[in-house]
């Protein structure tokens, strides 16, 4: 899986944020505004709308085409270096009829989103470009009272250097999920309650394994498969696998059928590692490892490596993950290492 690396960012550059499920943005504008100063201020970037970015959440809604314009706008306006997501959703698979994968390939840049924006991510990867799944505008960059210092540092690392990314640590400050209510303005100055770190897991496989990086959220992924944005087969070969769940918080059951899904496909006996991000409230953490553990064991995987309740996903601070990039799980060091640069 050979993708394009995209062009890193520095001070100066222009970003532009779109809107391509949820149409948060145009509803909180106050916290939209604290993500746009974020980036601003301590990134030194220029972050402008795309041009329905904006619109209220009904019209976004209804209008799926437009929000495929907005992406296509995006990428095809020269003095935008970066793209990024305000927020996810449930429905940004409806663009799929308007995407011009052409406007992609030739005005390769930095694309930055998860959960939902995993269709966006797949798309990128049909076009040949690496992309990044990491924080939404209004989620990783208008956290309340301010960023998480791990997550301006993964920003930075991913984002900005040009430099191996090299060793990826678990965030020692303390997680978050806590729901703090986004349309009452003033609980953006309410602090988050910090859940204790308590470091990944792992729960399988021995040795170094070496992969490229190939995921998304669960539940989206599953809206993708049997369209012509799935990957054949080959695109798997040789990947480390990041598997992570929405708010929704699924019952364990319906991950072990995913993953089983993924043994049906072909696609998990040719992937090297699995790594997973915290669940939700790290609800079921336990057992959607003992779910997927149970699948590789039906599949004599047993010695599969894979790190569980990881920093990404839907949780709070998280690292950025780089689709396509060459990674490392080292079980006996218990490390895990992304190979090359986020950037070029």
């Amino acid at each position: 899986m050979e993708l394009i690396t995209p062009q890193g960012l520095q001070p100066g550059d222009k970003i532009a944020t779109v809107s391509l499920s949820w149409g948060a943005a145009g509803e909180l504008p106050h916290r939209y505004a604290t993500g746009k100063e974020r980036l601003e201020k301590i990134f030194g970037l220029e972050v402008i709308a795309t041009t329905h970015a904006l619109e209220p959440a009904d019209w976004i809604y209804n209008n799926p085409q437009a929000r495929a314009a907005d992406l296509m706008e995006a990428f095809a306006d020269p003095t935008v270096k970066a793209i990024i997501a305000n927020i996810g959703g449930e429905d940004s698979v409806r663009m799929l009829p308007y995407i011009d994968l052409g406007i992609i390939r030739n005005n390769p840049k930095i694309f930055l989103g998860f959960s939902d924006s995993t269709i966006t991510h797949f798309i990128c990867m049909k076009a040949g470009l690496g992309s990044f799944y990491g924080p939404a505008l209004l989620t990783g960059f208008a956290e309340n009272v301010a960023m998480h210092d791990y997550q301006v540092a993964d920003i930075k690392r991913t984002l900005f250097s040009r430099e191996v990314i090299g060793q990826v640590k678990a965030n020692e400050a303390g997680w978050t999920s806590e729901f703090v209510d986004w349309f009452d303005p003033s609980l953006q100055h309410t602090q988050r309650k910090l859940e204790p770190a308590t470091g990944w897991r792992f729960v399988s496989g021995s040795g170094v394994v070496q992969g490229r990086l190939i995921g998304g959220c669960m539940e989206v992924m599953e809206m993708l498969k049997g369209t012509e944005y799935w990957p054949e087969l080959s695109v798997w070969e040789d990947s480390i696998l990041f598997f992570e769940t929405s708010e929704d918080k699924p019952w364990p059951g319906f991950v072990r059928y995913w993953i089983r899904n993924y043994a049906s496909l072909g696609i998990l006996q040719r992937a090297k590692g699995i790594i997973l991000g915290r669940p939700y409230d790290n609800l079921y953490a336990l057992e959607y490892e003992t779910e997927l553990l149970k699948v590789l064991n039906e599949e004599g995987l047993t010695d599969m490596p894979v790190i569980t309740r990881m920093d990404f996903g839907h949780t709070a601070p998280v690292f950025t993950i780089p689709y396509g990039r060459l990674a490392e799980i080292n079980c006996d060091q218990q490390s895990f290492s992304i190979l090359e640069p986020g950037v070029r």
